[in-house]
């Protein structure tokens, strides 16, 4: 099961929301949407370009399994399983130099919407 629901309660399986991502053919895959919450796993191939532009919302990564390199602006942070990151609304940022097939638990905070 994906997803479980109980009034206040929500809870996810990981491999099941990777599979329904997965079977849906594309790297981003929201799951989860509250007005000030939304979250979603985010997957990027090994030598891919990650082609996301600024959003509006402030945003934490989870590093799930992989490896490559956030940059925020002109920083850049390896990450690697385990690894937490934020990145402040309206902040440029892309992965890059991805060494291995990232997975990615993202948090939206207010709930994403879409800009472009």
């Amino acid at each position: 099961m994906e997803t479980s629901s109980a009034g206040s309660l929500a809870a996810f399986n990981l491999a099941a929301v990777a599979a329904a991502r997965e079977a849906a053919g594309e790297p981003w895959h929201e799951f989860f949407r509250v007005p000030d919450l939304s979250l979603g796993l985010y997957v990027l191939a090994a030598d891919s370009t990650d082609g996301q532009s600024p959003h509006g919302q402030d945003e934490i990564y989870y590093v799930v399994s992989g490896r490559g390199v956030l940059r925020v602006e002109d920083t850049d942070q390896p990450v690697g399983p385990g690894s937490i990151l934020y990145v402040a609304a309206h902040a440029p940022h892309h992965f890059h130099a991805i060494e291995e097939e990232l997975t990615l638990l993202v948090f939206f905070a207010p709930a994403y919407e879409r800009t472009e």
